[in-house]
């Protein structure tokens, strides 16, 4: 969900997603973002309320809605770079990186929608062959 999808889609691939957009560069009817062990995409807000309800779409809100998106990088250093090339591109920091409580390495950023970015690192994680995070019931 983005308010203006052509500065995202800007935003995003500075940050080194890889996408294919369905419409025009100049006018993208929606985005997809083609990065290994991710799967997400870019949808105008006011096209996205409209498809939750036509006649009657929900009221388009700011602020922290308890909702984050989580990148789970392989490194530190990885962390690092990330949030680096996110406030390079233009967003607001929200919490430099450092060690958490879990005992893993983390920071936020807040991307162009306002939404909250945790970039986290864990040295005990591992990743599947699609590099998504491995998740086992304890």
């Amino acid at each position: 969900m983005t308010k203006d999808i052509v500065k995202s889609h800007k935003f995003f691939k500075q940050l080194g997603f890889d996408t294919s957009i369905r419409g025009t560069e100049s006018n993208p009817d929606i985005i997809f973002f083609r990065d290994e062990g991710t799967r997400i995409a870019l949808y105008p807000l006011e096209e996205l309320a409209k498809d939750v309800n036509e006649h009657n779409p929900p009221e388009i809100v700011r602020g922290f809605l308890g909702i984050t998106l989580a990148y789970n990088a392989k490194s530190s250093e990885e962390v690092d770079t990330i949030l680096k090339k996110a406030e390079l591109a233009g967003t607001t920091i929200q919490k430099e990186p450092q060690k958490t409580d879990w005992g893993g390495y983390g920071g936020y950023f807040t991307d162009l929608d306002g939404y909250y970015w945790e970039i986290a690192y864990g040295d005990i994680w591992e990743f599947d062959d699609s590099n998504i995070l491995i998740i086992e019931d304890e």
